[in-house]
């Protein structure tokens, strides 16, 4: 994404100054696909239950971090009700150890490459083990896609999977979500470990 890091300052203050005047509702969150937040809460409730138990390789339910919660819409709808904790952040330092699982949800377009990389290495240093790191998003057809309504990006699936790499993470699982409208980019669901 070199052209987003030689205005990196700008990519940040002009997604800033976007969401302060977006409506703080279900509909504002999701572009106006309001609609859609059942069709997506039920598809990662099911995606995160394939993960959550006891015994070998399963993640545990005390603690989950929801980043770039908004108006915690995936906190009270999705994480609350499957975790005795939930934190919600927009820009934070995690605390080492702290995370069954770390939700990140429309959040990585918003990020350079190399901020997106060390973020996910901040993430996985906070997760308890076999903790997990969710990313659900918008994935382009090929390369990176600007929007410059919203000062965000949308990048392939290789180019998310070379970020995951060199972060130092590997996915364990991956699916895309169903049932959305057709209009809109698919979206996918990575867990990471």
């Amino acid at each position: 994404m070199g052209d987003i890091t030689k205005g990196q300052t700008s990519f940040y203050s002009n997604a800033e100054g976007y969401w302060k005047d977006v409506a703080p509702t279900v509909d504002g969150m999701l572009g106006g696909y309001g609609s859609i937040s059942n069709i997506d809460l039920n598809g990662s409730k099911a995606f995160l239950q394939k993960f959550l138990g006891e015994g070998e390789g399963k993640t545990g339910s005390g603690c989950a971090l929801d980043c770039g919660a908004g108006i915690g819409r995936i906190t009270k709808r999705l994480l609350l009700p499957l975790f005795s904790t939930v934190d919600l952040v927009d820009d934070f330092v995690p605390e080492s150890g702290r995370y069954d699982v770390i939700w990140i949800q429309w959040v990585i377009g918003h990020l350079t490459d190399d901020h997106l990389v060390d973020f996910l290495q901040r993430c996985q240093k906070s997760l308890r083990p076999n903790g997990l790191i969710v990313i659900k998003d918008n994935v382009s057809y090929e390369g990176v896609v600007p929007d410059d309504v919203d000062s965000s990006v949308c990048r392939d699936l290789d180019i998310v999977h070379g970020l995951v790499s060199r972060a130092g993470l590997s996915i364990v699982h991956e699916e895309q979500q169903m049932d959305f409208p057709k209009e809109i980019y698919q979206v996918h669901t990575l867990a990471l470990r």
